[in-house]
């Protein structure tokens, strides 16, 4: 139990705090931002997924650049990130503020990847993330993170880019999804 796994379990810990604080409602007031109202509570939320998400680069450097890599943070840190955007993106869709055809298609597309890594594993292949994958999770962080400050300070200009992260983000991790599954056919035409 290093200290990279330590943060990543952290992050992993965050996830039961930003799910109440998007869906008790809470009584701490609101602010008013661009004609829109952001609760406080939600505020907070969206700090502690930007925090929790920052932690993802921070143990994944601090384990690259000190020899810290184990089999425990490689499994981890993936299930993390994913546990991370898909409650915060469920959330979102119990308030209303994200599509869930959108939200389906995304954690369709997790639970697929994952379940080739799993059939990789079991033929001893270690699949690694691709720059594709990598660029669909900051884009994912991107949306999920707009979406839960209700669009600021975008929303000052009624610019929708909440919206449009959220789409993007759609888009490329199904493209991603489908790479992943390209790339790695053999793995599914030569398992057992």
């Amino acid at each position: 139990m290093n200290i990279p796994n330590r943060i990543t379990i952290s992050r992993i810990l965050l996830i039961p705090i930003i799910i109440i604080l998007l869906s008790v409602p809470f009584q701490w007031g609101a602010y008013d931002i661009g004609g829109q109202s952001l609760p406080i509570s939600h505020l907070i939320a969206a700090v502690l997924f930007i925090i929790a998400s920052t932690t993802d680069w921070v143990d994944g450097y601090y384990a690259r650049r000190f020899n810290l890599v184990t089999n425990l943070g490689k499994f981890l840190d993936p299930l993390a990130d994913k546990l991370l955007v898909s409650a915060a993106l469920i959330s979102l869709v119990e308030l209303g503020a994200a599509p869930a055809w959108i939200v389906i298609l995304i954690i369709s597309r997790e639970f697929a990847v994952t379940g080739l890594r799993l059939v990789a594993v079991g033929e001893g292949i270690v699949l690694a993330a691709s720059q594709m994958g990598k660029l669909k999770t900051t884009i994912q962080i991107v949306a999920t993170s707009a979406l839960l400050l209700h669009n600021f300070p975008f929303s000052y200009v009624s610019f929708p880019f909440a919206t449009l992260t959220l789409y993007a983000a759609m888009i490329i991790t199904v493209i991603s999804g489908v790479e992943y599954f390209i790339k790695n056919w053999h793995v599914m035409r030569g398992s057992k």
